[in-house]
């Protein structure tokens, strides 16, 4: 029986985070109660990084540091491709929108990749999952110095510096926010991480709620200070179409870039997810640090579409290439018996038929191959089913 084209499921986190801006135009925070939600969610932010610390474990390090061309270009996707992207739209855009969401779009691509959601779809397509863990988490440390230095480089100066302090003050306050605890949280590793690694379903939630409280907190001021009588339908069209354009450009750079440097298809994988994705987690809290409260709000909207979008097509992508990777599999382990799969296998059975395949089309007969056996292991098992 065929099966429809599968559509991704919406995370109640993105129903949750609208639900905060919600709340927030309807009920904002002010006075007392605004700092009161405002401290809350900096220590909620800062146990969060500390977790993170304490859950990334030194072997998974130390297992994908070998794959540095791939390293290398997932950071040159993060930190060049994506900032030479922004800067060309937000040239183009400037008589669209007002300018300060202009600068939130600007300032989501100078962000990191994402950790967990990168490497959860990567695993889910059946990709390096080591590598991965290495590259999204040299991603975010890297993140703590480099975006605010590239903001202070690419950006206006009136829309950085939070409030006229300097970039240095902004460096050393997400330092202490979230570098400190992560590091704290990763030396405690040895005495700590079995008890977050037997308890995720308590300490998970971490994650989400600070994020809720921070969004919270910069739409209650950006209402306060008239967000949505700058902010139009209009507006948000404009920043979805955007957010889509700079995705689908990274996106189609880093197939190209994984073909080019001949990555494996476990190493591609892992360029797209943590090539192509841009961190709320991380986002969120340095846009405090360096912008003023006044302007949180408006600068994190692009960056709260683009994770809606993000999410949105990589767990559609990665449950597409989970199920290719798992019929190639199924192909290996028999279910095309006899079709030669992998440069050996091709070599070898070309020989018994008394010729050779010149090595410049192995590539090419290898990958057709694979695809005549995930074609077979699909249609055997739709005979099944």
């Amino acid at each position: 029986m065929r099966r429809g084209i599968p559509i991704p499921k919406i995370d109640p986190f993105l129903v949750l985070l609208g639900g905060m801006v919600l709340a927030a135009s309807l009920f904002p925070a002010r006075g007392v109660a605004a700092e009161g939600f405002e401290a809350a969610a900096n220590i909620a932010i800062m146990l969060l990084f500390f977790l993170h610390g304490a859950k990334l474990s030194r072997e998974a390090i130390v297992d994908g540091v070998a794959k540095w061309k791939l390293h290398l270009l997932v950071l040159g996707s993060t930190y060049l491709l994506f900032p030479l992207t922004g800067l060309g739209l937000t040239a183009i855009d400037t008589h669209w929108i007002d300018p300060l969401l202009a600068s939130g779009l600007l300032f989501l691509t100078l962000l990191p990749s994402t950790v967990q959601s990168s490497i959860a779809f990567t695993a889910i397509a059946r990709g390096n999952v080591p590598a991965a863990v290495c590259s999204a988490s040299l991603s975010n440390l890297l993140g703590i110095i480099l975006t605010p230095l590239l903001v202070s480089v690419f950006m206006h100066p009136s829309s950085a510096g939070g409030g006229g302090s300097s970039t240095w003050s902004s460096v050393r306050t997400i330092v202490e926010q979230l570098l400190v605890p992560f590091l704290a949280g990763h030396l405690l590793r040895p005495w700590i991480g079995g008890f977050v690694a037997r308890n995720k379903k308590i300490l998970n939630p971490v994650d989400r709620s600070s994020i809720l409280l921070v969004v919270y907190s910069a739409f209650s001021a950006a209402v306060n200070n008239g967000i949505w009588t700058r902010v139009g339908v209009a507006d948000l069209g404009v920043l979805l179409v955007l957010c889509a354009v700079v995705l689908a450009v990274v996106m189609i750079a880093n197939f190209g870039a994984a073909k080019a440097a001949g990555l494996s298809r476990e190493d591609a994988v892992v360029l797209f997810f943590c090539g192509s994705k841009k961190s709320l987690v991380s986002g969120v809290p340095m846009a405090g640090a360096l912008f003023a409260p006044a302007q949180v709000g408006m600068v994190v909207l692009p960056l709260m579409i683009f994770h809606q979008l993000q999410l949105f097509l990589c767990a559609f992508l990665a449950g597409r290439w989970g199920k290719e990777a798992a019929a190639i599999e199924a192909a290996r382990a028999g279910a095309s018996p006899g079709l030669p799969l992998g440069a050996a296998e091709a070599s070898a059975a070309a020989g018994a038929l008394g010729f050779t395949i010149p090595e410049p089309c192995m590539p090419g007969v290898v990958t057709n191959l694979e695809l005549l056996g995930r074609h077979a292991a699909i249609l055997a098992s739709e005979g099944a089913t």
